[in-house]
């Protein structure tokens, strides 16, 4: 028997400092809100099986990183057609080293294919600060009526990989203190936060917001964290920009519109 018009999603949700329980439940009641669709969760890309025979892929996750051989099966996916809604910390690899006795954040280039993939990889923010966000294509269906807003969240400042088309963005172009790298900067200083990114046939919707952090998040580092954050959780914007991703990624891409096909990866025998 077949699914019939059912629609099986993975939501992959996991990582260092952030509070994924209040992400994950947040995503699956969105997710719910659409009878046709049947959802798989994980904590990593360990179950690359049944991502792969998902119809499309949500995440939240911070300093997750898949294999060399998930990575070639997740671009192997994409590629293929499908597509892929990216949330916050999807695009980030952290390590935390000690300059003079002070805590400073490095981004490594370790998965390079894999922000190929994504079209960007984090790199800093600031401290985390009320910003605007606005419409870059304000006639865009996944934009078109959201007003300029405020969020009080971490501005991603990212290294970007190939073609993206930016929705949304936000201003900044000062130096960012506790993060090795600089890579983001630009002339200008527009930095997108909603972005379509082609790959082969199949495409990437990444949202940079969402940070949200509990009291007991920062473990071992630091016990209890003092002062919760919820980020753009707390606005009616963000939760529209999620239902308008999920709408997104439900609808199949019509054949006309594959891109570019990206060099596939190179085999591993690598699990």
């Amino acid at each position: 028997m077949g699914k019939s018009d059912r629609i099986d999603v993975y939501l992959v949700a996991g990582g260092k400092y952030h509070n994924i329980d209040h992400a994950r439940l947040e995503i699956l009641k969105l997710l719910a809100e659409q009878p046709r669709i049947k959802v798989k969760v994980g904590a990593d890309y360990s179950d690359i099986d049944a991502i792969c025979a998902s119809d499309f892929i949500i995440t939240y996750t911070c300093d997750v990183i898949p294999t060399e051989a998930q990575t070639r099966r997740l671009c192997e996916y994409v590629r293929s057609g499908k597509k892929w809604f990216a949330l916050h910390g999807t695009n980030s690899i952290l390590r935390f080293l000690v300059n003079d006795g002070n805590f400073i954040v490095d981004c490594p280039e370790d998965n390079v294919p894999f922000m190929e993939l994504l079209g960007s990889q984090f790199m800093a923010h600031p401290p985390i600060h009320e910003y605007e966000v606005v419409a870059t294509e304000p006639e865009h269906p996944l934009v078109k009526g959201i007003p300029a807003f405020k969020v009080d969240d971490e501005l991603y400042l990212s290294k970007f990989h190939g073609e993206y088309q930016t929705l949304l963005h936000t201003h900044w172009s000062d130096p960012v203190e506790n993060f090795t790298s600089d890579q983001w900067v630009k002339k200008d200083d527009i930095q997108p936060v909603l972005y379509i990114h082609p790959y082969g046939k199949g495409q990437v919707l990444y949202l940079t917001l969402g940070h949200c952090r509990g009291k007991y998040d920062m473990q071992p580092d630091i016990e209890e964290y003092p002062v919760p954050e919820e980020g753009a959780w707390r606005t009616e914007e963000f939760y529209e920009l999620l239902r308008r991703g999920i709408g997104w990624a439900m609808d199949p891409i019509p054949a006309a519109a594959g891109q570019t096909q990206p060099e596939p990866i190179a085999e591993s025998s690598e699990a």
